[in-house]
């Protein structure tokens, strides 16, 4: 009997991959990534040089992305379609095969295999590779620390309402928004809101070769790519002479 085994990249430097990561990802004979139609993929591109010769891969491609509303019935009716397929496809080849699985990131924290993962319980044996999470490599590359003593982080969609957004940032002390894109206006009209916005950062692909960082304020939005995620680091719930002093 076969196996799917999920391995997560990391942020995108290939030199993020787990040990265990890379010498399964080196090994397989049978991999499956997600890609958008007519791109080749960032899951496929951190993996560019390391696949065994004569592999077969499968492109696992999107039928839909930001054509339509995220929140839309008809969005979710179609992916929901798209990820019943594909559970059905590597439940049929992990019969007979290994099977790996690319995942960017961390493959349980907001992962498209996640979508995968709950439809093929009690169907095959799946294992799951952590990785590092793409927030965990923007933070680093920024070269400031996210939380300090107390500081809360929260992990924000930018995906979400902008009064929703403008609350929650209110409330927060270290900030992460995911899921950029197109809602980067959205995002930083919140951060301005909530009086956030002179400490935001934007990380355009992280830990990549053509990594940029910069202020969010200063930012061109419109030229900003896919792979962006902003950053508002914590300062701190106790100054640091009060956490010696208590020590």
């Amino acid at each position: 009997m076969g196996r799917i085994i999920c391995a997560g990249l990391g942020p995108g430097d290939p030199d993020l991959l787990s040990v265990r990561s890379d010498r399964t990802i080196r090994q397989a004979r049978h991999v499956a990534y997600f890609r958008k139609k007519g791109r080749s993929g960032q899951a496929r591109r951190i993996v560019e040089g390391m696949l065994a010769e004569g592999v077969t891969e499968y492109a696992m491609e999107y039928p839909v992305t930001t054509e339509l509303p995220f929140d839309s019935p008809e969005y979710n009716a179609i992916l929901a379609a798209f990820y019943d397929d594909w559970a059905d496809r590597l439940a049929a080849l992990s019969e007979n095969h290994e099977v790996v699985v690319l995942c960017e990131g961390d493959p349980l924290f907001y992962g498209s295999f996640m979508h995968l993962y709950t439809r093929l319980q009690d169907r095959a044996e799946v294992q799951i590779i952590p990785g590092i999470p793409g927030m965990t490599g923007c933070w680093n590359a920024a070269g400031l620390p996210v939380t300090w003593g107390d500081d809360v982080l929260t992990v924000l969609m930018g995906t979400l309402p902008e009064a929703d957004l403008a609350a929650l940032m209110r409330q927060s002390d270290a900030i992460v928004v995911m899921k950029t894109g197109r809602n980067l206006p959205k995002v930083r009209r919140a951060l301005a809101t909530a009086g956030r916005l002179d400490d935001a950062w934007l990380v355009e692909r992280g830990t990549m070769p053509d990594q940029r960082i910069l202020r969010l304020a200063e930012a061109d939005l419109d030229a900003s790519p896919y792979f962006a995620t902003v950053l508002v680091h914590g300062r701190g719930r106790r100054p640091m002479a009060e956490t010696e002093a208590a020590e």
